[in-house]
């Protein structure tokens, strides 16, 4: 792959089909926006895979999501890593860049010597979406299980959607000649829409969490297990790249599928944080506590979890009770 297409296909996720067995996918590919994301804490090895993980997710189920919704993925335990959270914001119009935020909350002091998957103990996986103003989120969760984040992705759908979901990712550090180290993740998403298992139909099941071959069966089945056998032959260069574009490797993988592509969406990494947020936030709070925010320097000061970024705000100009700056006087005469 020339240098040129590999930055085309840096930070973009391409949404295919696979016609032959009616199943729809996505290839994401992930470089700056990991960049982004991790450049702005100093996380140990183990937690940056697991955000990287979190982060590859994020944009490829993101993907589906409409216009100007909102999709959040979060893992809490009471493991070493107590916490991951990951926003995707869909672009406000169509072929504008989506938007992917991430961070993780750890104890260092109880982290392992142990795999990524092993800092997270017992918890849950969440996804929730926002639709917008005047719409009611909605939220679905699974417990930590499975070895990795993506198998909770995948019972997440069996369980929650019955949508049979199998991922194939891939992350790491990249050390390509005359650039330096950096993070890389890419990976593919498959999903087959089938009817709903009998074991969903009539409650019955053995009490454990659904998996995709709970849902399908007969000819459907067939193309499940066809379709992931061949899935299984993706080697991790492949899914990374950069010498292999993500067109290619769908001809590579299943080009007796007859897979479809569609229109890539770009990503990038974007918060949303800013100081009229956060006086927005404090502004639900009176004079006297305000007061009890202050710093030892007389001020208020708030820290973006997302993006580092902080604020240094004056409390005589918070809350309900603040006065009025000079530049707001003159804008309201």
């Amino acid at each position: 792959m020339t240098l040129v297409s590999k930055i085309a296909w840096d930070d973009t996720v391409l949404p295919f089909q696979l016609d032959i067995s009616d199943m729809r996918g996505r290839v994401a590919r992930l470089d700056g926006v990991l960049d982004g994301i991790l450049k702005q804490h100093n996380y140990p090895q183990v937690v940056e895979a697991l955000v990287a993980e979190m982060a590859l997710l994020t944009a490829l189920i993101g993907q589906t999501v409409k216009l100007q919704w909102k999709l959040s993925l979060q893992v809490q335990s009471n493991g070493p890593v107590r916490m991951i959270a990951t926003d995707y914001y869909a672009p406000e119009k169509e072929g504008e860049p989506a938007r992917i935020r991430a961070y993780a909350s750890y104890d260092e002091s109880r982290l392992t010597d142990g795999a990524p998957f092993d800092q997270v103990g017992s918890g849950y996986f969440a996804i929730l979406i926002d639709q917008g103003e005047g719409m009611k989120p909605y939220q679905g969760i699974t417990p930590l299980a499975g070895g990795s984040l993506a198998a909770c992705a995948e019972a997440y759908f069996a369980q929650s959607e019955q949508l049979p979901t199998r991922f194939s990712l891939s992350f790491g550090r990249s050390s390509e000649p005359g650039t330096p180290e950096h993070w890389r993740a890419g990976g593919i998403m498959l999903q087959q829409m089938p009817k709903a298992s009998p074991f969903v139909a009539d409650g019955e099941g053995n009490g454990d969490a659904l998996t995709a071959e709970d849902l399908i069966s007969g000819e459907e089945g067939e193309n499940w297990n066809r379709v992931m056998h061949l899935l299984a032959t993706v080697e991790d260069l492949e899914l990374i790249g950069p010498s292999v574009s993500p067109t290619d490797l769908l001809l590579r993988l299943f080009h007796e599928e007859q897979p479809r592509v569609y229109d890539t969406q770009p990503v990038k990494f974007g918060c949303t944080c800013s100081e009229e947020r956060v006086r927005q936030s404090l502004s639900i709070y009176s004079a006297k506590e305000i007061g009890t925010m202050v710093n030892d320097e007389g001020r208020v000061t708030a820290d973006c979890q997302f993006c580092s970024a902080h604020y240094d705000l004056d409390p005589a100009e918070l809350g309900f009770e603040g006065k009025t700056s000079d530049a707001d006087q003159g804008d309201s005469a």
